[in-house]
């Protein structure tokens, strides 16, 4: 057999079947993964370019199914405080100040760097000047769902629902040459959408077969507050709008009622669990073992890192696995292959990706990380998964691939310059630290 490029792992995770593969090797051309080759068979193959990965697992790239990247630069600004308070007293006025095509620019940038050098090769983004996302993701090779932000009120980058859409929609046109981009509708949330612009965003997703993604249950406040001023739940009142559907991504969830989770299930949305913002915001907890229970398809987010405060979706899945073991007083919740599927197959199913990415399968794009598993914290190796999931620092992650181009090699990355990047990000806290 020959073949452009083989990657010989010690372990092999295609998560699809959720299993793990000991001394197969990955074959690779064109950006597309081309055979799983099994131990017998690998002195038969003849490759121009040969990896061994002696000591690594090879698994799928994890997939951020939300975040807000150019955030970043605002991380520890606003800290040890509930969402209200933090979200109106300090994070909408710190944007009204900064947000811009350079902002977002720099702070994706940064984001971006931050997201590859710990395994994640794909993420959702929800954020203003999605142009400027856009742009930053093409020129790093990086993959990303990048949001069309809607909002009631004006900001800096469009004044009014009718703006945001129109904008939204321009940066779709453009991003159609851009191959590991792809966008979503990205309503803020119930509480600042109303359902005029929310009845446009499902007729637009529907038209044009786009997931839908949005904020939502985020806190009982938020559902109580809907309650009294409304009479419905948030997830009521969105399915009345004709939302709640496949292609729909509910983020948060944190205060749910058990028949809010048999609406979910019988709509076939997808929810992206935000472990660690939730934790730090005091949001509450969402019920994903339930949820998985109704056959809703659960995803992992690290949100912006201004609320978390980074972008480790190691440390995510970690988190997600115990809390759920701890509010259900389970310790089989949300076990550490269901959380690792969560952060790679979960998430691309959530983007609607999942013929592209989240599983390394023949056919599929070559998105995927190299784990160096020969480190203290994590040898030896009885269970791989569980090592991963409960013991692995993102720090381990040695190389990335995002379409077959090799973007992080041995810890360094390839795309992305780090000390520019670096240099920018102190540069716009210097301005921030300014007075007003």
């Amino acid at each position: 057999m020959e073949v452009h490029t083989l990657l010989t792992p010690r372990w092999l995770l295609p998560i699809e079947p959720m299993a793990v593969l000991e001394g197969h090797g990955l074959a690779m051309d064109n950006g597309r993964i081309t055979a799983i080759i099994p131990p017998e068979a690998l002195d038969s193959v003849q490759a121009v370019e040969h990896i061994d990965l002696p000591d690594h697992a090879l698994l799928p790239g994890l997939v951020n199914a939300h975040t807000h990247a150019a955030m970043s630069l605002m991380r520890g600004m606003a800290d040890d405080l509930p969402l209200q308070e933090w979200l109106e007293q300090h994070i909408w006025p710190a944007e009204g100040r900064f947000a811009s095509e350079a902002f977002v620019r720099d702070g994706t940038q940064l984001a971006m760097l931050e997201m590859l050098r710990g395994g994640t090769t794909c993420f959702a983004d929800m954020y203003f000047f999605p142009d400027a996302v856009a742009k930053a993701v093409d020129a790093a090779g990086m993959r990303a769902a990048v949001g069309m932000i809607l909002i009631d009120f004006p900001t800096a980058w469009a004044k009014d629902a009718d703006e945001y859409l129109s904008k939204g929609l321009s940066v779709r046109d453009a991003s159609r040459d851009m191959p590991l981009v792809t966008t979503i509708f990205a309503p803020h949330a119930p509480y600042t959408v109303s359902d005029a612009p929310l009845k446009r965003v499902r007729t637009l997703s529907d038209e044009l077969d786009l997931p839908v993604q949005m904020h939502v249950h985020e806190t009982r406040f938020e559902v109580d507050e809907a309650l009294r001023t409304t009479g419905q739940r948030p997830l009521q009142r969105l399915d009345g709008l004709g939302l709640l559907k496949p292609g729909f991504m509910a983020v948060h969830m944190t205060a749910l009622t058990d028949d809010d989770i048999r609406l979910c299930g019988a709509r076939g949305l997808s929810v992206v669990h935000c472990a660690e913002s939730n934790m730090k915001l005091a949001s509450g907890q969402c019920r994903v073992d339930d949820l998985l229970d109704h056959g809703v398809n659960v995803a992992l987010g690290t949100d912006g890192a201004a609320s978390n405060n980074d972008l480790d979706m190691f440390g995510e899945m970690r988190t997600a696995a115990m809390l759920a073991k701890l509010t259900t007083q389970r310790a089989t919740a949300f076990s550490a292959g269901q959380a690792l599927q969560a952060a790679t197959l979960g998430g691309a199913r959530a983007l609607n990706l999942e013929s592209v990415i989240g599983s390394l399968q023949p056919g599929k794009s070559a998105d995927m990380i190299a784990v160096s598993m020969r480190q203290p914290n994590t040898w030896p190796v009885h269970n791989v998964i569980s090592q991963l999931v409960y013991a692995c620092d993102r720090e381990q992650v040695s190389d990335v691939w995002v379409a077959g181009q090799r973007l992080l090699e041995r810890r360094e990355a390839k795309t992305l310059n780090a000390p520019q990047i670096m240099d920018r990000a102190a540069h716009w806290a210097q301005r921030m630290q300014e007075p007003a």
